[in-house]
This record gives structure tokens, C-alpha cells and sequence, in this order.
């Protein structure tokens, strides 16, 4: 079977954030407030079926997708590498055109990126990014849905990032490039954000890159952090707990952003390492509807991508 051009293509996806425009993340958002206010009760995925691949295991997305997919009136089927043939070596592409012969949706959290994009080249049904290295999009929508909830909205608010320039940095990057606000990400020297996705924002938002966190933190609406070592790192543990000394977010960092500033995490958390119990704990922590909250987005991209609502 040829691989299909875009503009043969009869769906979409969301592989990262800048797929989808500011005006239609708008609307998400507005979508994703509906269902999490109570007021949207349409079932878009009724008689529909999301697969779920996993190759990375994970809490947050398992539930949140099994749970949303179910509330639209669909069905969730979970794919760990034992269940698909993946996991055997079978490629991405032939397991792309199968899957489309029986779902209506994949939604994959995986290593590497490119497994995605092939994954979304050769399948005629939508596909939604879970996780992979470079970028986490569904996690950072959450979080800005989040901000939205508890701050009125983005515009005009100044965004810290404390650690690595890992895959939550990535898309946080993307998040500036799409809806322009002001963000500057803390990183260790050697741990900085993907660099083409940096100069890309770079031309439409203020994205910094610094070394001092106590510098990223000052005058912040939002603070948001990760831990050291992501999953498949685990090995690079004490290396990265001596290059990211410093980089903690305590009550001492927190008094540099502004009085009514948010912590967001997008957990699983270390307390005593990334994060002070203080302030995961505390009152200006929001990590719990963040949490919530991708339940909520994840419903909305579900509805627009496999159910036909309409950005």
C-alpha cells in the first residue's frame, strides 16, 4: 500500500501542539471546560474504539484516555508491547494500516518521535501522541487548561520552567510558539530544550534559556518543574542529581514569582529531589487538577479528532 500525501489524508492528528492553531486551541480549551464544568453530555465516540499502545507504561495516560474514551461513549483497548506484535519487531507501519482496518483512533506513548510520525503516516485513522522523547503535548495542553482554570488564561502571563529540557520543556516551547506568551526555562549546561524547537518559538514568542532558576522564577505567573531522571534515564540517576543540584523547587524559589503564582507538575513527583514537599503540598500547588485535567483535554482531542466535533 502507497503511503498517503497529506492532502489525501481525511483526518487529523495531534502530534505536537503546533498542529493545531491558536484560534483552535482556543476552542479546545473551551471544549475541555465544558466537559470538565458538566455541561457537555453528547456521546461523539458512541460505537467507536480508541487503541492504546504502550510501550511506555504510564498512570496518568492509561486512565485518563481508558476512562475519557468510555464517558464520550467509546472503548479503550490497552496495548502493552506483550499484547502487539511491536513488541516482536513487526513495523510500525504494518502495524499502522492493521489497526486502521478496526479502530477509529490510536493513541501511542512510545521513545522515540519518529515512531509516531511513521506510526501516523501509513494509518488512516487519527493518531494521538501519548508521550514520546521529544515532546509530552497532551500533558502541556492539561497544564495550560489548568492555568486557564486558575488564572483566567495565559495571555500576558510569564511562565518559569525549573530543570531539564526534556520532553514537558519541548512542549512547553511549542505551547510559546503557538500562543506567544513569555516563557523561560532554568536548564543545567548540557540539559538544554531541543534547539530547532527553540529557535522556532524564538520567532514569534520571548523564550529564554537560562542557568540560574532564582533568575527564570522572578516575577513568574507559573512555575512548573519535572523530575530529574525521565523514565528510560534511570541509570543516569546520580549524574543528573549532581547536575541539577540547585535546581529544586522550594518555598525560597516560589517567593520570587509573583504572590498568586501556581506550581504545576506533571508527576509522577520526588519530593526532596525536584520538587520540597512544601510546595507540592502547599496552597499554591495545583498539581491534583492538572492531573484532572487530562482527563478533560484528552476528552476534547478525542471528540475533535474521532468524534467530529468541529474547532
Amino acid at each position: 500500500m502507497p503511503r498517503k500525501s497529506a492532502k489525501e489524508r481525511t483526518h487529523r492528528d495531534l502530534l505536537q501542539i503546533p498542529d493545531l492553531s491558536a484560534r483552535e486551541l482556543e476552542k479546545l480549551f473551551t471544549l475541555a471546560e465544558s466537559m470538565r464544568n458538566g455541561k457537555y453530555r453528547k456521546k461523539p465516540l458512541a460505537g467507536k474504539s480508541l487503541a492504546m499502545i504502550f510501550m511506555k507504561s504510564s498512570t496518568r495516560t492509561r486512565v485518563s484516555f481508558e476512562v475519557g474514551a468510555w464517558q464520550l461513549g467509546g472503548h479503550a483497548l490497552f496495548l502493552s508491547p506483550r499484547d502487539v506484535q511491536l513488541g516482536r519487531g513487526e513495523p510500525i507501519a504494518d502495524t499502522a494500516r492493521v489497526l486502521s482496518r478496526y479502530v477509529d483512533g490510536i493513541m501511542i506513548r512510545t521513545f522515540a518521535h519518529s515512531e509516531v510520525e511513521e506510526l501516523a503516516e501509513y494509518a488512516s485513522v487519527p493518531v494521538i501522541n501519548g508521550l514520546t522523547d521529544l515532546v509530552h503535548p497532551c500533558q502541556v495542553l492539561a497544564d495550560l487548561l489548568t492555568v486557564r482554570q486558575h488564572l483566567g488564561g495565559y495571555k500576558g502571563k510569564r511562565f518559569a520552567w525549573i530543570g531539564d529540557g526534556n520532553n514537558m520543556a519541548n512542549s512547553w516551547i511549542n505551547a510559546a510558539y503557538v500562543l506567544g506568551f513569555e516563557l523561560t526555562l532554568a536548564c543545567p549546561e548540557g540539559y538544554d530544550p531541543n534547539a530547532e524547537i527553540l529557535e522556532r518559538a524564538r520567532s514569534k514568542a520571548k523564550v529564554r534559556v537560562v542557568r540560574d532558576p532564582m533568575e527564570a522564577a522572578k516575577d513568574a505567573n507559573v512555575i512548573n518543574t519535572d523530575v530529574w531522571a525521565s523514565m528510560g534515564q534511570e541509570k543516569e540517576q546520580a549524574i543528573r542529581e549532581k547536575a541539577f543540584r540547585g535546581y529544586r523547587v522550594d518555598s525560597a524559589l516560589m517567593k520570587r514569582a509573583k504572590r498568586d503564582a501556581i506550581f504545576l507538575h506533571c508527576l509522577p513527583a520526588h519530593r526532596g529531589e525536584e520538587v520540597s514537599a512544601e510546595v507540592i503540598d502547599g496552597p499554591q500547588s495545583r498539581v491534583w487538577d492538572e492531573a484532572e485535567n487530562r482527563l478533560h483535554i484528552q476528552k476534547a482531542i478525542m471528540a475533535v479528532l474521532m468524534g467530529g466535533e468541529r474547532l
